[in-house]
């Protein structure tokens, strides 16, 4: 009965040890799970960490990549859009000079067509001056040539009341008073430019003689003027009146 509670109590113990040792190991197992467990909940938080920060160096690549080629295309679009608007400021300001180039254009051909018309009418009225000048000197010496016509055939009666005075009585005052007008007649008719012409002894000239018959004479030679019949008057460069003569044959 000893012996046998002794093998009871030895397995007991036994027993007891056994399940020490197995609670111990089960600790072990557990801890040594959880250790396996922390070490893999820290590999696959290392790995996260990896993967993250991997990602987040591609993603910052990547952006900064995508932030470059964006960069890269707003610079090239801020050249192309700086070149299209230099380009656009360009074709505005050609577009500009070329309007202003054609308004100066414009101008110039209205100067010049104003100028051209200016330089017509003055001509025009340079030419109608003359003209007037010219027909009012003509209308003047006309009217004068009219009046000159109407007071020579005064004069040419003074002259054959003055040839009628007989010699006895040229020395009285009626004689001396119609021999003084006559003077006067003549002096303002020379101021006015009338002036005889000359005939006697003179070569005949048809623009100024007018013959009206021919005679012989000793003393001038043929061709010449022998006799005065009627004296002729010139006004200024025009003849007022032939004078009318007899020409040696």
């Amino acid at each position: 009965m000893q012996y046998a509670r002794g093998w009871v109590e030895k397995l007991k113990y036994r027993t007891c040890l056994l399940s020490k040792q197995a609670k111990d190991n089960k600790a072990m197992i557990q801890k040594g799970m959880g250790s396996v467990a922390e070490e893999k909940d820290k590999l696959q938080e290392e790995n996260l960490t990896n993967e993250t920060t991997t990602g987040t160096e591609e993603s910052a690549e990547t952006a900064q990549e995508t932030e470059s080629r964006e960069t890269a295309q707003d610079v090239a679009g801020e050249g192309t859009k700086d070149s299209g608007e230099q380009s656009k400021e360009e074709k505005k300001d050609k577009k500009r000079k070329e309007k202003a180039d054609k308004k100066q254009d414009a101008l110039k051909e209205k100067i010049e067509e104003l100028e051209d018309r200016v330089k017509r009418q003055m001509a025009e009225f340079e030419n109608f001056r003359k003209r007037t000048e010219k027909e009012k000197t003509a209308m003047f010496e006309t009217g004068a040539k009219s009046v000159i016509e109407k007071i020579l055939p005064v004069v040419d009666n003074f002259e054959r009341g003055l040839a009628a005075v007989p010699e006895d009585e040229k020395g009285g005052g009626f004689a001396q008073g119609m021999e003084m007008i006559y003077k006067q007649l003549m002096t303002e008719l020379e101021n006015m430019g009338v002036k005889p012409i000359a005939a006697v002894g003179e070569e005949f000239n048809p623009d100024f003689h007018n013959a009206v018959m021919q005679v012989d004479s000793e003393e001038f030679e043929s061709g010449i003027i022998a006799q005065e019949l009627l004296k002729g008057y010139t006004y200024r460069d025009s003849v007022v009146r032939h004078s009318m003569v007899a020409v040696v044959s």
